[in-house]
């Protein structure tokens, strides 16, 4: 497997990422699209932005927004100010949609869609992608290759070093099997570096609220690991303003970022910074032209799962 070959004097890549979903997550993440809800994703955007920015300025941080189409075109004012203060701008989909419960021909759309909103409001093209639901369907893949994305952020197989995701052969009584892998670069995420499953409330399902430090205890942790134990790795993080942005939520991560910051040979970068030092190896090489094995076996019908 490949690495990255960091700047000079840099031991280990910071990506402080920040998904700026404002009000369509929950739109196109739970079809809540109530005033409070709707509230919620305005203090992201008037509150949790605003308080994000100028923590990011204190300490010199570059982050990477992930911000969906719909937020550009509801809050374009405060995307300039983010583009303004120097941060990457990420695709994120449009209004936040799950890629696997919809077609090819819609997914597709929506990522043109966003491009669209990403060009007419900020002038840029994002060459990353994040997918809003950490998931992926069958298509996502076949998709941002053909959109030309120099790296994606939402898959899960690796921790802390970047790598090219494969696809699958899904089989359920017989082995998976791989199959060739992408020229897009994967810069892994991780459900434990996400503040929306531990502290993101949802009214009738999610419970959030978890002790806040508890969570930068296990953010803390698996930077330590990563420092320590491996060698030119990432560490990339997910923040949503709505919720970070809460004034407690705001100490805890305060404190984490000036603990890393002050560490040794820390770099603050955004994701297309990171993507841009990867170095392939033969084995990557010989991945990326390999056979394109894929697809999904039908569930065996004995077997009772819906």
């Amino acid at each position: 497997m490949g690495h990255l070959q960091l700047p000079p004097g840099k031991k280990i890549a910071v990506n402080l990422g920040t998904d700026f979903d404002a009000q369509c997550l929950w739109l196109g993440g739970f079809n809540k699209p109530s005033p409070s809800y709707m509230s919620r994703g305005e203090y992201g955007a008037e509150v949790g932005v605003p308080r994000l920015l100028e923590l990011y300025r204190r300490f010199d941080v570059k982050s990477t927004f992930f911000t969906p189409g719909h937020s550009v075109d509801t809050f374009p004012e405060r995307c300039r100010e983010i583009a303004d203060a120097g941060h990457e701008f990420g695709h994120h989909g449009y209004f936040h949609e799950n890629p696997t419960l919809i077609s090819r021909d819609t997914e597709k759309r929506l990522i043109d869609l966003a491009f669209k909103t990403y060009k007419n409001v900020l002038g840029i093209r994002p060459t990353g992608y994040r997918s809003p639901y950490w998931d992926y369907s069958e298509n996502t893949l076949d998709l941002i290759e053909e959109f030309g994305f120099d790296y994606d952020t939402s898959l899960m197989g690796r921790d802390v070093v970047p790598y090219r995701p494969r696809r699958w052969e899904i089989n359920w009584e017989t082995g998976n099997r791989p199959g060739k892998a992408s020229k897009v670069l994967e810069i892994p995420v991780n459900w434990y570096l996400d503040d929306f499953p531990p502290l993101g409330y949802v009214t009738g399902g999610q419970t959030g609220m978890q002790d806040s430090d508890t969570i930068y205890k296990r953010w803390k942790d698996i930077f330590d690991y990563a420092y320590d134990r491996v060698p030119n790795p990432v560490y990339a993080t997910c923040v949503h303003p709505q919720i970070i942005g809460q004034p407690h939520h705001m100490m805890w991560y305060e404190r984490l970022i000036e603990y890393i910051a002050g560490k040794e040979g820390v770099w603050f970068a955004t994701c297309a910074e990171i993507a841009a030092c990867w170095v392939d190896d033969d084995r990557d090489r010989e991945l990326m032209n390999a056979e394109d094995i894929r697809g999904v076996s039908p569930q065996p019908a004995d077997y009772p799962i819906a």
